[in-house]
């Protein structure tokens, strides 16, 4: 069941913020991305956090980002790399627009081959 009331709490409190986090481009940080409606991808535990990579640097306000998970999957919407020893997956059907008042802190950065490589699969999506 999915906890919505739980998560407008937290997004009451991170719209309150009134500082951001800097960021750049290749930046891995956890994110409260929320309890979403249907196949979006949900954040976990209390602050409903899930991993990004950042893609796309607007401003210092927001970026475009890809949700990651631990849980492998093939086919064109998943790239696969390392990230700190361990096997990350980008969810590239996943990527939206985040607003940097829901970063909560940095975990690494993915190299610059496997990011170009990332960059490439996105815009064979939207081919």
């Amino acid at each position: 069941m999915k906890d919505f009331i739980n998560w407008h709490k937290i997004k009451n409190n991170i719209e309150g913020k009134r500082q951001r986090l800097n960021f750049q481009i290749r930046d891995i940080l956890f994110c409260s991305i929320g309890e979403n409606v249907g196949f979006e991808q949900d954040g976990r535990g209390q602050e409903f956090l899930r991993p990004v990579v950042i893609i796309k640097k607007f401003n210092k306000e927001v970026f475009w980002g890809v949700p990651l998970t631990h849980t492998e999957k093939k086919g064109k919407y998943y790239f696969s790399f390392n990230l700190n020893n361990e096997v990350s997956v980008a969810i590239l059907s996943q990527l939206k627009l985040f607003d940097a008042k829901r970063i909560k802190y940095k975990i690494g950065m993915i190299n610059e081959k496997d990011f170009d490589i990332l960059k490439e699969k996105i815009r064979q999506l939207l081919a």
